[in-house]
């Protein structure tokens, strides 16, 4: 089937993105904010109204007619549950393993099975003409989503004008809402229809409307970049959002594996990738028994140190993190859909009994590293890659095992200055 849509489309879409390449950054399709996110400016009893009127001369400029606009606002005000969700992130708050467990539960492994068994042509398709492993695309869909059955509640335009008004982050909702009037525009979608997170996202895979008008894709060929509804359209736009962002075709994301008993294990495993070979010669091997890649590289990733399920991550990995940037997301991601497509188990040996840091103590491990001159990113209360990595550079340093893992008995060495 073609994949052009109609020349009237095309042309608008197509000014639209020149225009909007000036406005916008590039942009996260699912986007996660951190605590480090600055705090709402504006008062959100006065001046609502103003504000969207204002938005009337760079709408036009971005070609977005008078009718979508006013279609688009219509009974539009401001919602302060939008504000409130901003203080709430469970990628970044919930201990991995229970955001894994979760994520890639038996029920929804069966249930996305079932899914892709009626999909798999479109899914193949999708995946061979833009290099992107199916697995990933169905991760991708059926964490973001639930397969589409949960596609969001909030009104996107609502959501977006929200956050803009009070200045969250800045111009960048703002910069979003400007895109979902160019989306209304080209007529795919209605505006009430238009429904997605409390941040904007929407369609199957969760797109921030800045991404709908340069990744999306008419994949089924019926004149409309349909990411709500039409199946087709919906996993080659996340492939091609995938491959855009860098997604190297024919390298897996990474895979679980089988550390060998007196492992000496050094920052470098986890900061800097190298030869699956190299891997290999010290005795690590796949947890599924299969062989190695012949070639690329990966590092080592231990999300809950030596005593939780080890991987090895490519670059590949790195590009899932674009579409949100968790790393526990990431692994969500992957497992999930390697569970799906290829059956392959999803491993639980987590150290559940160690229980995990409050955001006040990961606080307080931030503060004490970046006291002692390592650099753990925002203060935050949240454990990302730069705390696994100041984690890592202070166990090395003190003749510790540096496998990244920030736990009570961490914190209070820390505390106590040693």
């Amino acid at each position: 089937m073609s994949r052009e849509i109609d020349p009237a489309k095309r042309e608008s879409l197509s000014v639209a993105r020149v225009v909007l390449t000036s406005l916008l950054f590039f942009l996260p399709a699912c986007v996660a904010f951190g605590a480090s996110d600055p705090t709402p400016k504006a008062s959100p009893s006065r001046g609502f109204a103003e504000f969207v009127a204002s938005l009337r001369p760079m709408a036009e400029a971005l070609g977005v007619s008078r009718k979508t606009f006013d279609r688009a606002f219509a009974g539009v005000a401001f919602d302060p549950r939008v504000v409130a969700e901003t203080k709430r992130q469970a990628e970044f708050t919930v201990p991995i393993w229970d955001y894994i467990a979760a994520a890639a539960s038996p029920d929804r492994i069966a249930r996305g099975r079932a899914k892709v068994a009626a999909v798999a042509p479109w899914l193949d398709r999708a995946s061979r003409t833009y290099g992107v492993d199916p697995g990933v695309l169905v991760g991708v869909w059926g964490l973001e989503t639930d397969y589409g059955a949960a596609g969001g509640t909030f009104d996107v335009v609502r959501s977006l004008a929200s956050l803009a008004f009070v200045r969250y982050r800045d111009t960048f909702f703002r910069d979003e809402l400007l895109a979902a009037l160019v989306v209304l525009n080209a007529g795919a979608v209605a505006p009430r229809a238009l429904v997605g997170s409390w941040a904007g996202a929407t369609g199957q895979t969760q797109f921030m409307p800045s991404n709908v008008v340069s990744f999306a894709v008419d994949f089924d060929g019926d004149g409309r970049r349909d990411l709500w509804k039409s199946l087709p359209d919906v996993f080659a736009s996340t492939a091609n959002f995938l491959a855009s962002s860098g997604w190297k075709a024919g390298l897996p994301w990474g895979f679980a594996i089988a550390l060998p008993k007196g492992f000496v294990l050094a920052d470098a495993d986890s900061a800097r990738p190298a030869p699956f070979a190299a891997f290999a010669a010290r005795g690590v091997a796949r947890a599924d028994g299969r062989p190695f890649p012949a070639e690329g590289e990966a590092r080592l990733f231990l999300p809950a140190g030596l005593r939780g399920p080890a991987f090895l991550v490519t670059a590949n990995f790195d590009v899932i993190k674009t579409y949100n940037a968790s790393t526990a997301y990431a692994l969500a991601v992957a497992l999930l859909g390697d569970a799906v497509v290829n059956s392959a188990p999803v491993p639980d040996s987590w150290p559940r009994t160690d229980g995990a840091l409050s955001a006040a103590q990961v606080r307080a491990l931030q503060t004490g590293l970046k006291a002692m001159g390592y650099d753990p990113g925002a203060i935050d209360g949240m454990i990302g890659d730069a705390l696994r990595a100041a984690v890592r550079k202070y166990q090395e340093k003190n003749g510790l095992t540096p496998d990244g893992y920030a736990d009570v008995a961490l914190l209070n060495r820390i505390a106590s200055g040693r």
